[in-house]
């Protein structure tokens, strides 16, 4: 990913942040043809002692042929959004400037594996329902299906993990302009409304001119 310096979001506990607030990724992997194979998918970051980065888990539905290429070794990229915005020119300041877009996002490279056996994926899909449905009132668990029915499910995906070899962040909020413009712009999109229009409003009040 092309990252200029005074946007390279060097911060790994806030690029991993972004993984867990963000965790419908795209992955991809590279085909035998050369060309990219593409899912997207729900993506698990797991503290990993092996893995400085982290390791991510998830799983594909096994008609997918995306993972024959995990069974194949192929490097891949996961690819997480963070927040973005569009920013108007009117917002600034200074005058003659022009449209932009304020977005941040985190490259994961690495290699997926397949976790072939029933009770891996099992507990794959156990550890996503655990974080997907805990600010839920009544969480769901694979404990309220019949016994046998969760196992036996698990023939129909495939679950994989996948080593965080390296990881690239940024984080584009203005750090490149005047700091009276990037306040003004924050102000201006923080008016706006709407979640994203707010994280990246905070985030360009919070991140000095790079």
């Amino acid at each position: 990913m092309y990252i200029p310096a005074h946007f390279d979001l060097k911060d790994l506990a806030a690029a991993q942040a972004l993984m867990r607030a963000r965790s419908f990724a795209t992955l991809v992997s590279t085909g035998e043809d050369g060309a990219p194979f593409v899912t997207h998918l729900p993506l698990l970051l797991q503290d990993d002692a092996a893995a400085p980065h982290g390791r991510l888990i998830g799983h594909v539905a096994r008609p997918n042929p995306h993972w024959r290429l995990f069974d194949r070794g192929a490097p891949s990229l996961a690819v997480f959004h963070g927040p973005h915005a569009y920013i108007s020119p009117n917002w600034y300041t200074s005058p003659n400037l022009v449209p932009t877009w304020n977005y941040t996002a985190v490259h994961a490279y690495g290699t997926p594996r397949i976790l072939a056996d029933s009770n891996q994926a099992l507990a794959v899909v156990e550890q996503l329902a655990a974080w997907f449905e805990a600010s839920l009132p009544q969480p769901w668990s694979t404990a309220r299906l019949p016994p046998g029915n969760a196992l036996a499910q698990m023939r129909g995906i495939v679950a994989f993990e996948m080593p965080i070899e390296r990881l690239e962040a940024k984080a584009k909020v203005g750090q490149n302009r005047l700091a009276a413009d990037q306040r003004s712009a924050a102000d201006a999109l923080a008016a706006q409304g709407g979640e994203d229009n707010t994280a990246i409003a905070a985030l360009m009040r919070g991140t000095p001119r790079g």
